[in-house]
């Protein structure tokens, strides 16, 4: 079949053209693997010149809407999509991207498929007129697929006659693998003989991250040698709290190294609209280094754990995190759940098109 996927070029932080990962890159490849004919359409906002490229057996473009304004933006797209012929029109990344794959298919009379691996409607909760329009396109797709059934069953709400939404897992990027920790920590100059926890992800209010800190002060009291590993641009105060230790902003290449360095990987999510509909790509890729994960117990959070106790905590619960994190140093357990590889989630995929009559929007 003939697949015109279309989403943002810079999802969480990446460029999908110059640092290529996630369900964003993987599926599209994955599938291009299994026999499709594999188009990926990406707009950006940051003044870039539009670009096309191969990789991985796909063809790529990306148009930029400051670049060329939304009117051309459009136009190209519409021009692509009609050389192309996509017998699916597959719409990732956020919302506005379900909007804009349904005016696709509805121009090319194409089929509709949506893939949603967070509640975007908890990115802007202020944007009704975005909302209204994701909704409209949940409701017409012929396959909308969910990173977990939690967020399933929010968007079967929007569905035409009770559709179903199918479960489409999150994975781990093909290079986190389990490594020697000693190896790892000596690569990126972290202690060597001090128990290291880490915590790599986005700070706010919405992360759960201030009770992080709280937890690893209780933790750090009944073991003074802890160590707590920051990534990324963590606030001041957090920086300057004793026993943390900041790297900054790792290269991409040396992230499976600091997960793998890790005796705990601390994966917190808050009790939000955002985090009930969240599945953490660090936990995919804390699981496939075997490497210990404490996490905080949304239901998404549970779902991906398989419910493991050893590994959950409350949310918002700082001495119990504290315990979790502790007892995880003392035990070392990894035993999760079977983990789905990309190739796995792209054949479920494959299975799930097939499945869907390819049924053209009017």
């Amino acid at each position: 079949m003939k697949l015109m996927f279309v989403g943002k070029r810079h999802p969480q932080q990446r460029d999908l053209i110059e640092r290529p990962y996630g369900r964003f890159h993987h599926l599209p490849v994955e599938l291009a693997a299994l026999g499709h004919e594999v188009r990926v359409a990406l707009c950006s906002h940051r003044n870039l010149p539009t670009a096309e490229s191969a990789m991985g057996g796909v063809h790529w473009t990306n148009h930029d809407i400051r670049t060329l304004g939304w009117r051309a933006l459009l136009r190209r797209i519409d021009e692509a999509a009609a050389e192309f012929r996509p017998d699916w029109v597959i719409g990732i990344s956020d919302a506005q991207y379900g909007w804009l794959a349904r005016r696709i298919a509805i121009r090319q009379r194409a089929a509709l498929a949506l893939d949603a691996y967070d509640d975007f409607e908890a990115y802007s909760p202020w944007n009704l007129p975005l909302h209204w329009l994701w909704r409209r396109a949940v409701r017409d797709a012929g396959l909308v697929t969910a990173a977990g059934p939690q967020l399933a069953a929010l968007l079967h709400r929007h569905r035409r006659d009770g559709a179903k939404v199918d479960v489409l897992p999150m994975a781990a990027d093909p290079e986190f693998v389990p490594r020697e920790r000693a190896a790892c920590r000596a690569a990126l100059g972290l202690p060597t003989d001090a128990p290291l926890i880490g915590y790599i992800g986005s700070w706010g209010s919405n992360r759960g991250t201030r009770m992080l800190l709280d937890a690893f002060r209780i933790a750090r009291d009944q073991r003074p040698a802890l160590r707590l590993v920051l990534s990324g641009r963590p606030p001041a105060q957090a920086l300057a709290q004793p026993g943390v230790i900041g790297v900054g902003y790792v290269a991409d290449e040396q992230l499976p190294l600091l997960v793998a360095a890790l005796d705990v990987a601390c994966v917190v999510t808050a009790d939000t609209r955002f985090g009930r509909g969240s599945y953490p790509a660090k936990l995919c890729e804390a699981v496939a280094c075997k490497v210990p994960v404490a996490a905080t117990a949304t239901e998404p959070v549970r779902w991906m754990l398989g419910n493991r106790g050893a590994h959950l905590a409350d949310v918002a619960d700082a001495p119990g995190y504290a315990r979790c994190i502790l007892g995880l140093l003392d035990s070392g357990a990894n035993d999760y759940p079977p983990q789905a590889t990309w190739p796995e989630v792209a054949q479920q995929y494959d299975v799930m098109l097939r499945r869907h009559p390819t049924r053209r929007l009017p």
